[in-house]
């Protein structure tokens, strides 16, 4: 049985939209049905897939603002079994049009309901910090990764970051558990990278992945051509890395479906 997994950070330049990118495109090359939700106004994700900004409409805006059925948002990919709520700006709106209460950070959760058996993976982008939009994306969610870039204030953030979503998960009554820390952007050639990665590591402990996403021009480049690492370049060093870390959140899925103390929780 399919899982969905939200991607949140509290900052941006981490990796963030890429790494949605990134796993959707990895389950669907394990021919994996996915659906890529878009949360950010920007629409980086939708672009990163191939879609045009002309043709975004409706969108993840539209289904949450305008009771939009999800089925009519969704659009196909180049990538067979890839699909993508478009994000647009419009979702700019969607704080300040659905207050801040509990149901509405259950609202898209309860939009997906009718496509959730479509779908053995969907995977959510969403914008940085911990707006409407992002706890829309953690309480849809059954799990979250966090992308972080391995500087010296990291830890501080991630902390906050997992206090937020623990909140949210006993406010919304959701069994959402961290997916793991997944370190991004990494670059050894930075004499303080190491430190950062030990220390990152000595704080969250299993809550890390094993894996590291690091620097990789063809990560960046591939989002100008619309699109995944997998098309555009499969054979490079940031898809194997994206290859690995679906791998390890895989095992770490089945790690906490058999556990009493699910294995996704970090400290």
């Amino acid at each position: 049985m399919g899982f969905s997994t939200a991607v949140a950070s509290k900052k941006g330049g981490v990796g963030k939209t890429t790494t949605a990118v990134s796993l959707a495109a990895a389950f669907a090359a394990r021919q994996s049905r996915v659906l890529l939700v878009d949360l950010d106004p920007n629409g980086s994700a939708s672009l990163s897939v191939g879609l045009e900004r002309a043709n975004m409409g409706p969108g993840t805006a539209d289904v949450l603002l305008d009771g939009r059925p999800a089925v009519e948002a969704i659009r196909q990919t180049d990538c067979e079994a890839l699909d993508v709520m478009p994000g647009t700006v419009d979702l700019a709106s969607v704080e300040a049009a659905l207050g801040p209460s509990s149901r509405s950070e259950l609202a898209l959760r309860r939009a997906l309901v009718p496509v959730r058996s479509e779908y053995d993976h969907m995977i959510f982008d969403s914008p940085s910090g911990v707006g409407l939009l992002t706890r829309n994306a953690l309480a849809a969610a059954d799990c979250y990764v966090v992308p972080v870039v391995p500087h010296f204030l990291a830890v501080e953030g991630i902390a906050l970051l997992l206090a937020a979503a623990e909140r949210l998960r006993h406010r919304c009554h959701t069994d959402l558990q961290l997916g793991g820390i997944l370190i991004t952007l990494a670059d050894y050639r930075s004499k303080t990278t190491r430190s950062n990665v030990e220390a990152l590591r000595s704080r969250f402990a299993d809550g890390v992945f094993a894996v590291e996403v690091r620097v990789n021009i063809a990560l960046a480049e591939a989002p100008e051509h619309g699109q995944t690492i997998f098309d555009f370049a499969p054979h490079a060093t940031g898809a194997k890395a994206y290859d690995l870390v679906v791998e390890e959140l895989l095992m770490r899925h089945q790690q906490s479906l058999r556990s009493d103390k699910p294995a996704m929780v970090g400290s």
